[in-house]
C-alpha cells in the first residue's frame, strides 16, 4: 500500500481515537473534512463545519497547512495526529 499511510488519530470533540489509512495524494483539507464527517457519523454526533478542521502532530505540535498534500508533509506510517477545530 504505497499510496496510503496508517495514522493514529485522536478527535477530542468526540473523545475518540481511530487508526485510519489516508491517501498520500490528497490535500490535507480534504482528508480532514472527510475524516471528521465520517467519525461524527460513526459516533452518532451531528457534525459542525468540517471546513474548519486542522491536523496537529501530537509529538511535535506542528500544525499542518490545509493546502499541502499528505505526501509533501511529514505525515508517515505511525504518525499520531489530533483533529481540532480552527478559528
Amino acid at each position: 500500500m504505497d499510496n496510503k499511510v496508517l495514522i493514529k488519530l485522536y478527535v477530542p470533540y468526540l473523545d475518540s481515537t481511530f487508526d485510519i489509512f489516508i491517501p498520500v495524494n490528497e490535500v490535507i483539507w480534504k482528508v480532514t473534512s472527510l475524516i471528521y464527517s465520517g467519525s461524527c457519523q460513526l459516533a452518532g454526533v451531528a457534525s459542525q463545519n468540517a471546513n474548519k478542521m486542522i491536523f496537529v502532530n501530537s509529538s511535535t505540535n506542528e500544525i499542518y497547512s490545509p493546502n499541502v498534500t499528505i505526501f509533501d508533509s511529514n505525515i508517515r506510517n505511525g504518525t499520531e495526529l489530533v483533529l481540532l477545530f480552527s478559528k
